[in-house]
């Protein structure tokens, strides 16, 4: 069983819960974390979740999101699943965050989340674990946009939320001369 930090408005922690039993409706405020990696050209490295996945399955979002264990810090979590997702772990710098609820009527479950965003640089070759990532791509921002735009239903709920938050960030991205503002 996998445990979640529940928190209040502010990220403070309140406790722990199994993470599908904070998931059910409405749903329990939790501690949350989203990851955007950049290679030197720029582009964001996005997946496709496991059509299997226990939520928002089969659709496109940031390079890995997850949640802390009780007492894990948020930077070493985010390492963490990305090693887990991804193969590969890189340094993650916390540029934002955000809160957000949204609801899977597939599945029943809802995330309502306290989001930090994460981002980081890599330019190897990722090992993408199957049961976790059906597909994956490295994108423009530009082009990133424009599918945003053209086809919203194709991405999970919090991926236009977390861009957003990277965007108003100021964040630099990793490569040459490329900031991200809004």
């Amino acid at each position: 069983m996998e445990y979640v930090t529940l928190v209040d408005e502010h990220d403070r922690a309140l406790g722990s819960m199994e993470k599908l039993e904070a998931h059910r409706q409405p749903g329990r405020m939790h501690r949350a974390f989203s990851v955007f990696v950049f290679n030197r050209c720029g582009e964001l490295l996005l997946q496709r979740r496991a059509a299997a996945k226990y939520h928002f399955g089969g659709l496109w979002s940031n390079t890995c999101c997850g949640h802390p264990r009780p007492d894990e810090v948020v930077e070493a979590a985010a390492s963490r699943r990305l090693q887990e997702e991804f193969g590969f772990r890189t340094r993650l710098h916390r540029v934002s965050e955000f809160r957000y609820v949204a609801h899977d009527s597939t599945s029943g479950l809802t995330e309502r989340e306290y989001d930090h965003v994460l981002c980081g640089s890599f330019d190897g070759s990722p090992r993408p674990d199957p049961s976790e990532i059906d597909e994956w791509k490295w994108s423009p921002l530009r082009t990133v946009h424009s599918e945003l735009k053209r086809d919203p239903g194709l991405f999970t709920p919090w991926f236009p939320i977390a861009l957003a938050a990277l965007e108003k960030s100021g964040f630099t991205i990793p490569g040459p001369q490329i900031h991200v503002s809004s």
